[in-house]
């Protein structure tokens, strides 16, 4: 599984790391999904990906996500104050209801008009499910 990733994730030209573990991924999503609503030098999404697929880091660890917060730009005791509190935890929690309502199993997910591509696809997959969705519009 760990060969296909990496193959996959060179593919599309992204850093991949020799991750060992697996982290619970839920406060760093509570942290993105504060951090879109601040203004930061740095995109805390592009951090969250570098840290957990190339560096290997905890994003479940506390610790580890104020000091990317930090990275971003964001004030770092006010990500304490919003992680500790699990502020964002209720938005999280309504993406994933309207995730599992909409069918979405995996990550990425990409959707239009009813039809699903789930998980990390070649390049090859996503430019025919395109080509096709243009197709489906031309014919409207």
């Amino acid at each position: 599984m760990r060969d296909n990733m990496r193959n996959l994730m060179k593919e599309a030209g992204l850093a991949y790391g020799n991750r060992t573990m697996t982290y619970n991924s839920r406060l760093a999503q509570e942290l993105g999904s504060w951090a879109d609503t601040q203004e930061s030098a740095r995109d805390i999404h592009d951090l969250l990906f570098r840290a957990y697929f190339v560096d290997n880091q905890n994003i479940s660890d506390t610790e580890v996500l104020i000091d990317l917060a930090g990275e971003a730009g964001l004030d770092k005791e006010e990500t304490r104050r919003i992680l500790e509190g699990r502020i964002f935890s209720s938005q999280i929690d309504k993406d994933w209801e309207r995730a599992r309502q909409s069918g979405i199993t995996g990550v990425p997910t990409f959707t239009s008009r009813e039809l699903y591509i789930v998980g990390c696809q070649p390049y090859e997959v996503l430019e025919r499910f395109v080509h096709h969705l243009n197709e489906l519009q031309a014919g409207d």
